[in-house]
């Protein structure tokens, strides 16, 4: 069978990742997605092994720092989109290990666009390389303001320096080999299967096991906050009806205090389970280094531009996502 489109999705094991892998699979059946993840300790391949059946997925363990490895794929695949979402993402590890953020979030995505310029660059000029990142390369905002496309970059952390380093090679490439590409920045992702060190899902889970759940500082540190499958949603559009060359924020303008989102969990979850006075496990600890206080991401340009808008509600989207665990956990 031959397939319109055949997309290599990295990281497509991840959080993010298995959901954008589950959406293309089964929405673009003529389009042959090759999922390629490592299987790190982030990665949860159960919640997709349902799609090995699919006549238009296969999924193939490896990393994106294994250049031979690379190199089979292109070799084996027509691959004309690359979807990079491969990376390490925990902030807090990037500052215990940061040559391991250096490797995978840097090197790894170089890894990939020397694949394109070796494979791509004169044979066809409708390939995208379209790379997944974050709003936290822009560091860190006042009490006032938005992140816009237009923002400076000013990481302060290993990990948000990494993926800012990997945009601007991405850029680079672009620029110097007219390799076609184009950039997303998100805000704090959550959702379903997301892995437990991420703070709602560690909440969630310490607080069914009565746990104290630890706040950083005074817990006023602002984060903007989307529904993961609004971020799915965002990037089909953007795969399909971006702009080459161009970046795009994706936020779902819900800014919460941690303190405030973590109380609100606590809510939620008495009311759901019928339990009481689970706030009282909130503990603050000390805050990490470099942490920064606010992000605010401005949407204006995807949904003036592609007309896309979030669908789900702070309230709608975290009922699903404790739902979910309570379930799961």
């Amino acid at each position: 069978m031959v397939f319109d489109k055949y997309i290599l999705i990295t990281g497509g094991a991840g959080f993010i990742g298995s959901h954008l892998v589950r959406s293309f699979v089964s929405n673009y059946r003529n389009y042959f997605i090759i999922n390629l993840d490592k299987l790190t300790y982030a990665s949860n391949i159960g919640v997709i092994q349902d799609l090995e059946k699919k006549p238009n997925y296969s999924f193939i363990q490896g990393d994106i720092c294994d250049v031979k490895l690379i190199n089979s794929l292109f070799e084996k695949f027509p691959i004309n989109a690359i979807i990079h979402l491969a990376a390490e993402s925990h902030v807090d590890n990037s500052i215990k290990n940061p040559l391991t953020f250096i490797n995978t979030n840097i090197l790894g995505t170089v890894n990939l666009l020397e694949a394109t310029r070796k494979y791509w660059v004169k044979k066809s000029k409708n390939n995208l390389f379209y790379n997944i990142s974050t709003d936290e390369v822009y560091g860190s905002l006042g009490k006032k303001g938005f992140f816009t496309e237009k923002s400076s970059y000013s990481p302060n952390s290993p990990y948000s320096a990494s993926k800012a380093s990997a945009d601007h090679f991405v850029r680079a490439y672009g620029k110097t080999y007219n390799l076609n590409f184009i950039i997303s920045n998100c805000s704090n992702n959550y959702g379903p299967h997301q892995h437990q060190e991420k703070l709602i899902p560690m909440t969630i889970k310490n607080i069914k096991e009565k746990k104290q759940i630890p706040i950083y500082g005074k817990g006023d540190s602002v984060r903007d906050w989307i529904f993961v499958l609004d971020h799915i949603n965002a990037i089909d559009i953007i795969f399909h009806n971006g702009q080459h060359g161009e970046t795009y924020n994706i936020g779902a303008n819900n800014e919460l205090e941690n303190i405030n989102l973590v109380e609100e969990i606590c809510e939620l979850i008495d009311k759901k389970t019928g339990t009481s006075n689970s706030k009282d496990l909130i503990s603050f600890v000390t805050d990490r280094p470099g942490h920064d206080m606010r992000y605010a991401i401005d949407s204006n340009k995807i949904m003036s531009q592609l007309n896309w808008k979030p669908k789900y509600s702070m309230q709608k989207g975290l009922e699903l996502t404790i739902d979910w665990y309570l379930q799961n956990l």
